[in-house]
C-alpha cells in the first residue's frame, strides 16, 4: 500500500487584530482526504480553503493513492481503527455500502437541498435508511478521439468496436509511416483494479452480456456474448494498444493520448479541461463521444463512476465536517468545479447552466449517457463488492494478457462468485 501524504494549509483571517485572536482561539482544523487524479487535488483544495477563510478554521488536505483500490484497503485500516485523523472522506460511488457503518448519517442537514441531486446517486448513498454520503461529481466512461486525424483520413466516430479497431488501425498505421513511431490505436485502463472492472463491464454490457451479478444476486457473468466482449478486448493488446497498457490507469492512458500519441482513448469526464489546457499538445483537437456498442444488435454502455463526500463517525468536529461537506457540493461549488476542471455536477440544473456547457460542451451533448450509465454491481453484493470486483478484474486481465480463455475463465469466475454468494441465495 502507499503511504498517504499530509499537507497542511494554513487559512488566514482577513479580520481586526482582536477578531483574529478570538477566531483562533476557537477555530478548528478538519481534515478531508481528496484524490489527486487530474486536477482533483487543486480544485479540493481550493474549495477546502474557501470554506476555511469564511469559516475561521483550518484545514489539513490528505491526498490519497490515485488507484481506487488502493484508496480503499487505506480507507479500511484507518476506519477499522477509528482513526479521527480523517474528517471527511471522498469516496467511491461502490463503497457506501462498504463503509456505511463508520460514516454519520447527513439526512437532517441535506434535507433542503437533497431534492436537487440526481435520486439515483442519492439512493446509492441511502444505506439502511442513512444518507451517508452527499454526492459530488458523477462520471460515466467516454471515448476521446483525435477529430484533425479523423478528418485527416476521412473517417468519422466508430459506432461499434469493430469500426474502432479498423479506423485506430489505420490511423497508427499511416501516423507511423509519417514518422511518429510512437502512435496508437487506442489506450485505455488494463491494469488489474477498479478500473478495469469499469471498462470491461463497458465491454460486457456494450455487447449485451449483462453484468457481473444482476439486481437480484444472480451470477450472470458466464455467457457467450461477455465472452465475446473480452475477446475482442484482448486483441487488441500489442495491436492498436501497446502491451503496458495492461498496467494504465486512468493517467497514463491520459499521458499518452495528451502527448499526442493516441488516436482513442476511453477515460472519464475530468480529461477534457486537461486536453484542452494550454500546455496540452493537442488543444483543441480532441472530441468526445459515447463509447461505441458491441455491434449493430449492440448497445453503447458507459459504467457509472463518480465520488460522494461522508462525514467519519469518529470525527472530533462532525457539525463542522458536515458544514464543509455541505459548502463543497453544494451548487456554487459545484459549477466552478465543472468550469474549472470538467467535474460532472450531480445537480440537475447545472445541466443547462450555459457558463458549464460553454466550458465543458460535451456536458450537456452527452447528457443521457451520464443519466442512464450502468451501476456496478455493489448494492447486489454489499459489503462483498470489493471482493466481486476484485476476482472480475483479475479473470479479465488473466484474459487480457494472453494467459487465459475468455469463456473458460468466465465459467471459472462465475462457479466462485456462486459459491461466495451461496449459490446466489445471499450476498
Amino acid at each position: 500500500m502507499k503511504t498517504y501524504k499530509l499537507a497542511t494549509l494554513s487559512v488566514a483571517m482577513a479580520f481586526g487584530a482582536a477578531l483574529v485572536g478570538a477566531n483562533v482561539a476557537h477555530a478548528a482544523t478538519l481534515a478531508i482526504s481528496c484524490g489527486a487524479v487530474g486536477q482533483e487535488l487543486e480544485l479540493c483544495k481550493t474549495g477546502a480553503e474557501a470554506w476555511a477563510k469564511k469559516t475561521g478554521n483550518q484545514i489539513n488536505l490528505i491526498s490519497t493513492p490515485n488507484s481506487a483500490t488502493e484508496r480503499l484497503a487505506l480507507y479500511q485500516q484507518l476506519l477499522a481503527a477509528g482513526a479521527a485523523d480523517v474528517d471527511v472522506f471522498q469516496i467511491d460511488i461502490v463503497w457506501p455500502g462498504i463503509l456505511s457503518n463508520h460514516f454519520i448519517d447527513l439526512s437532517a442537514q441535506a434535507k433542503d437541498v437533497l431534492n436537487n441531486y440526481f435520486p439515483a446517486i442519492v439512493k446509492n448513498n441511502t444505506v439502511d435508511g442513512k444518507l451517508v454520503a452527499m454526492p459530488w461529481f458523477t462520471d460515466a466512461g467516454l471515448l476521446y478521439y483525435r477529430k484533425d486525424l479523423l478528418a485527416k483520413y476521412n473517417v468519422q466516430p466508430p459506432q461499434t468496436w469493430q469500426e474502432l479497431t479498423d479506423i485506430a488501425k489505420k490511423i497508427q498505421d499511416g501516423e507511423r509511416a509519417a514518422g511518429n513511431d510512437k502512435m496508437w490505436g487506442f489506450v485505455w485502463q488494463g491494469r488489474a483494479y477498479e478500473g478495469l472492472t469499469c471498462n470491461a463491464m463497458e465491454w460486457v454490457a456494450s455487447y449485451n452480456g449483462g453484468t457481473i451479478v444482476d439486481e437480484k444476486g444472480k451470477v450472470t457473468i458466464d455467457n457467450p456474448q461477455a465472452a465475446t466482449a473480452i475477446t475482442a478486448a484482448a486483441g487488441w493488446v500489442k495491436t492498436i494498444s501497446p502491451e503496458g497498457v495492461l498496467n494504465y490507469t486512468e493517467e497514463e492512458a491520459r499521458g499518452v493520448f495528451q502527448s499526442g500519441n493516441a488516436v482513442f482513448m476511453r477515460n472519464w469526464p475530468y480529461v477534457w479541461s486537461l486536453a484542452q489546457g494550454p500546455e496540452s499538445a493537442i488543444k483543441d483537437k480532441v472530441g468526445v463521444s459515447v463509447l461505441p456498442k458491441g455491434g449493430a444488435d449492440g448497445r453503447y454502455a458507459a459504467t457509472l463512476g463518480g465520488w460522494q463526500l461522508a462525514v467519519s463517525k469518529y470525527s472530533k468536529n462532525k457539525e463542522l465536517a458536515t458544514d464543509l461537506v455541505m459548502y463543497l457540493t453544494s451548487s456554487e461549488e459545484q459549477k466552478r468545479r465543472a468550469i474549472q476542471g470538467a467535474f460532472n455536477p450531480t445537480i440537475e440544473a447545472l445541466y443547462k447552466d450555459p457558463e458549464v456547457l460553454k466550458a465543458a460542451p460535451f456536458m450537456g451533448e452527452l447528457y443521457d449517457t451520464f443519466v442512464n450509465a450502468i451501476a456496478r454491481p455493489s448494492t447486489a453484493t454489499g459489503t462483498k463488492y470489493n471482493q466481486v470486483s476484485n476476482e472480475f478484474w483479475n479473470a479479465v486481465h488473466e484474459v487480457l494478457s494472453g494467459s487465459a480463455k475468455a469463456d473458460a475463465n468466465l465459467a471459472k469466475l462465475a462457479s466462485s462468485l456462486k459459491r461466495m454468494s451461496r449459490g446466489g441465495r445471499q450476498w
